[in-house]
């Protein structure tokens, strides 16, 4: 992950959360008291985010010390340490929300990624993403995809063509799929493969011709995406997408395509319920 990216992140959502300042932690807690935790899994999955949570306690308190007991990818149990905060409380309070936040998020993107690709083991086909992302935390998210064992697609709109049907709408004509094709071919760099979006088999047979490297089967019934592999006979690569769920992945994955892209991985994937238990000081002595 990249670290200036991490870190402007980090302190977007710092700003967010802590604004001018933390008055309950500022009114309550004493500038010198000092404080030690752990994040705790309260349900079981695949971890994500820890290094960011991380950044949030150093950003917060450069004095936080912040010893990670797991690492991301991980699989983990429900009562697990992940790892162990220590140092200025105040620092430590204030950090609690964002930290937990970020690797809340991110474990459940990589938990759900998990049992999808649970789902279609022994198929051949992959779990890939979409641009479907939290906005500003599409590389976070697309990193929580593969530590639960999933690929990603392309990050953003430079890094591959994808000739969706407005594209193909605006375009207009019989021939549409062909012409953006070649004009795609010409347009973009040589490295890029070109991928086109199809709903029918008369579209997969125009996207053939016209020698796309991916094809994208577009909410297709089981049984017609089963002919359009066997069209394909491997001419191009296929990826299915569209309404795919964890009930139908398997299906999906059965009829031979090579890739399954679902936006659930990143937009519906409930949050893994980790906390931050702070352990009780002990009380001085009385006098």
């Amino acid at each position: 992950m990249q670290g200036e990216y991490v870190r402007r992140i980090v302190q977007l959502a710092l700003a967010e959360d802590i604004g001018t300042g933390d008055v309950t932690t500022l009114a309550t807690v004493p500038e010198d008291l000092q404080a030690s935790g752990y994040l705790l899994a309260k349900s079981p999955g695949v971890l994500s985010g820890l290094e960011v949570a991380a950044a949030v306690f150093h950003e917060v308190d450069p004095a936080i010390t912040f010893e990670p007991l797991a690492a991301d990818g991980d699989r983990i149990e429900r009562g697990q340490h992940l790892a162990r905060v220590s140092g200025p409380a105040r620092g430590i309070l204030s950090a609690e929300r964002v930290a937990l936040n970020f690797v809340q998020r991110l474990s459940g993107v990589a938990t759900l990624t998990a049992r999808y690709v649970a789902a279609v083991e022994g198929t051949g086909a992959r779990i890939i993403d979409t641009r479907k992302t939290t906005p500003g935390m599409r590389l976070l998210e697309k990193a929580a995809v593969r530590h639960g064992g999933g690929h990603n697609h392309r990050v953003g709109l430079s890094d591959g063509v994808l000739i969706k049907d407005n594209h193909l709408a605006a375009i207009g004509g019989a021939d549409r799929i062909a012409r953006a094709v070649a004009a795609a071919r010409a347009f973009a760099p040589h490295t890029l493969r070109i991928e086109v979006e199809v709903t029918s088999l008369e579209e997969l047979d125009q996207a053939l011709a016209a020698g796309a490297d991916v094809i994208l089967l577009d909410n297709m019934p089981i049984d017609m995406m089963a002919e359009a592999v066997r069209r394909t006979a491997g001419r191009a690569i296929l990826e299915a997408s569209g309404g795919i769920t964890l009930e139908t992945v398997r299906q999906v994955a059965e009829t031979g395509v090579d890739l399954i892209s679902s936006g659930a991985l990143t937009h519906s994937a409930p949050a893994l319920d980790i906390s931050l238990e702070i352990e009780l000081q002990p009380e001085e002595d009385a006098p």
